[in-house]
């Protein structure tokens, strides 16, 4: 069973590799589940590692469904992505009730082409699990990231057994959320080719912060955190 780690910047991504992992999935910003990391990063990343580096494109956080200039957005990283020398796009679009937008997601793995390409967690908002594998299936898409759409993929760890028995060998089932040392083998033991984890350890800092930089408000799936045009002009005339 191959091991993928969930690398969110530079230190994790080696450590990765020196541990042992078979490749990683490179991102920034676990807490929102993750984001496309920078050009820095990628460079940095793949310039070192010798294991394979699979990429998330992901443009912001909250919901999957993106606007053009979005899309156009993951288009460009892609392409970067390609440019650098990376070996696999984690990616996906969902439509507005959060089925899986296919024509979009084609054209995703057409830009990715001919790099491998993971379907990521988008997929567990999905309202019919089945149907969303089936359309992915009929996509050629390598595989999905999925916690069997439960907080944790040992939660979900029925459903993914009956996505695994569906994809049959057309398409790889990896589960992924809160996958640990303690759990592991459950998956192992289930004939599972792979598995998602990030393995992390929460390091303390020296000191505490004079003052936080964390936002609550923005911590929430609901909302699209956006500059208004508006609220930009007022402010404008208070700086005359």
């Amino acid at each position: 069973m191959k091991l993928e780690i969930c690398a969110s910047n530079y230190q994790s991504a080696i450590n990765a590799q020196v541990a042992g992992a078979h490749r990683i999935e490179l991102c920034t910003e676990l807490a929102v589940g993750g984001l496309t990391p920078s050009f820095g990063l990628l460079k940095q990343v793949v310039d070192v590692l010798t294991i394979p580096v699979f990429v998330l494109i992901r443009p912001r956080s909250g919901n999957f469904t993106y606007t053009k200039d979005e899309f156009d957005i993951m288009k460009h990283d892609i392409q970067l992505c390609k440019d650098l020398g990376c070996d696999g796009i984690v990616s996906g679009v969902l439509k507005e009730n959060n089925t899986i937008d296919v024509e979009r997601t084609k054209q995703l793995i057409e830009w990715s082409s001919p790099l491998n390409f993971t379907f990521h967690r988008a997929f567990d908002w999905t309202p019919n699990p089945f149907e969303a594998l089936q359309q992915l299936i009929d996509l050629k898409v390598e595989r999905i990231l999925t916690s069997g759409q439960k907080p944790s993929a040992e939660q979900g760890f029925s459903n993914l057994k009956q996505l695994q028995n569906m994809a049959k060998e057309n398409i790889i089932v990896l589960p992924g959320g809160g996958i640990t040392i303690q759990n592991a083998k459950l998956f192992k033991n289930a004939s599972f080719k792979e598995i998602h984890a990030s393995a992390t350890t929460l390091h303390k800092t020296n000191r505490s912060p004079k003052i936080s930089m964390n936002s609550i408000k923005f911590f929430d799936e609901t909302i699209e955190v956006v500059s208004e045009v508006e609220k930009i002009k007022s402010l404008l005339k208070s700086c005359l």
